[in-house]
């Protein structure tokens, strides 16, 4: 049975802008989620997104990824909140990193919460601590300034192991710190873990608050009002449709969507459907659907982060053409697992069930080894291990291939694995080569500016 998850929905149903779930949440909301964070003990990270963010996380698939599963995404600027209102679901307010910090601080020292300071100015932790006295602030690090997969990052666990925080600031800047959240966030098993920027000199009163430079204004309002005019709502007076949970034979739910998947059909449903996911897998069947607007899409991003977390598996079943255009127009056909009848799901989970990660065979010289699913912080750990047996029958003069072509997503961690084995075996004299990148993986890989030395 996979663990409980803490119940951290805010009443409000979330919006997808440009593919991104903004959690419909003011100031007061985020300090309270955050305390209930805390209070679980579980680890969890929290990001405020502005334009240029939104803008990079378009070109870059993993950036995209380590916000869809965010705990929590907060308007950072008044111009997401203003693209909020014209999509049908506006947010309360934009909430900033300068903003946000100092009022999450002032209840630490209320609640007696423990703070580490990750990044920027090594001398800015004193300065922080002489103005807040009553701050129990537990530790402070500024790592050397390092491309992310050449830190160490195995000591900046230790010191927060031994730190034990509540609260971890990460000032390494965007995108940076995300991708290092991403990676570090669950085996440092802080509560709440929230990206700062590149400094945290605006806590001294010595340094100016950051204004965004909005170089991606344009391009990020052409793309909103491109998703304004392909998911604008038309009144049609219907009454909203009530959730339809319906149980299977074998002990999961289908969820019968309504024609409409609009703002107030999402918000009556959230509860039902939110139950459902934290409880059993779920195959929500789009069949009778025939509209969703941005607020629909950010229901059904929920959905599937909820059942990610809870350990379950949320399927998208029979969309029509205009939800498969809405998912496409927001890059989120890939991030779904979309199949076109309830029999293809139970197909799919029954030949998933058996299936392993890692699976290997000897062709002449070579060992093909072939990785399937996602290869992520999640699962980094245990598939290293599977391929460190599988290469244990590799002699110095073989090849070996890793074929990727089933792995549909891989992160930083993925990436960094993939490091460790080309370097490892070129210690060894044996050639490793990646076979069969699919575009969204070869996509990470060009990111991390890696392309050249792992695939050629």
């Amino acid at each position: 049975m996979p663990p409980t998850t803490p119940d951290f929905k805010t009443d409000r149903a979330p919006i997808a802008i440009l593919g991104v779930p903004f959690d419909n949440v003011n100031l007061a909301e985020i300090l309270a989620l955050a305390g209930q964070m805390i209070a679980s003990g579980q680890p969890h990270y929290a990001t405020t997104v502005g334009v240029d963010f939104l803008a990079a996380a378009l070109q870059d698939v993993e950036l995209r990824r380590i916000l869809f599963d965010a705990h929590l995404v907060v308007a950072e600027e008044k111009t997401v909140v203003w693209a909020s209102k014209i999509l049908g679901n506006p947010l309360p307010e934009n909430v900033t990193v300068p903003n946000l910090i100092p009022q999450l601080l002032a209840l630490a020292i209320k609640k007696n919460w423990r703070v580490f300071f990750l990044g920027g100015e090594a001398a800015t932790a004193e300065k922080i601590r002489a103005r807040h006295p009553q701050l129990q602030l537990v530790g402070a690090y500024a790592p050397p300034d390092q491309p992310l997969l050449e830190m160490d990052h195995a000591d900046i666990l230790r010191r927060l192991h031994a730190a034990k925080p509540d609260i971890l600031l990460v000032a390494f800047g965007s995108p940076k710190q995300e991708k290092w959240i991403n990676m570090n966030y669950r085996d440092a098993g802080v509560p709440f873990v929230l990206g700062a920027g590149t400094t945290f000199d605006f806590l001294t009163g010595e340094g100016k608050v950051q204004k965004c430079a909005g170089k991606q204004f344009s391009k990020f309002m052409r793309a909103v009002l491109r998703q304004w005019w392909r998911l604008r709502a038309k009144k049609n007076g219907l009454p909203i449709a009530e959730a339809n949970v319906i149980p299977d034979p074998h002990g999961n739910f289908v969820i019968r969507a309504p024609a409409r998947l609009g703002a107030a059909e999402a918000q009556a449903a959230q509860t039902e459907w939110l139950r459902a996911v934290e409880n059993s897998h779920v195959m929500f069947d789009l069949t009778d659907t025939v509209f969703a607007d941005s607020t629909g899409i950010g229901a059904l991003i929920r959905l599937r982060k909820r059942a990610r977390e809870a350990g379950w598996q949320f399927f998208l079943v029979a969309p029509r053409p205009p939800v498969e255009a809405a998912l496409k127009l927001m890059k989120l056909d890939e991030f779904f697992t979309i199949q076109a009848s309830l029999a293809g799901v139970r197909i799919l989970m029954e030949s998933a069930a058996g299936a392993p990660a890692v699976t290997s065979d000897v062709q002449a010289d070579e060992l093909q080894i072939r990785w399937s699913g996602e290869v992520t912080a999640l699962n980094a750990i245990e598939l290293g291990a599977y391929t460190e047996a599988e290469l244990s029958q590799v002699s110095p003069g073989m090849c070996v291939a890793i074929d990727l072509s089933r792995v549909t997503f891989v992160d930083s961690t993925g990436i960094g694995l993939m490091v460790r084995f080309k370097k490892n075996l070129k210690r060894r004299d044996i050639n490793l080569r990646f076979a069969g990148v699919i575009p969204s993986v070869r996509n990470v890989v060009r990111q991390t500016q890696l392309e050249e030395f792992l695939l050629g």
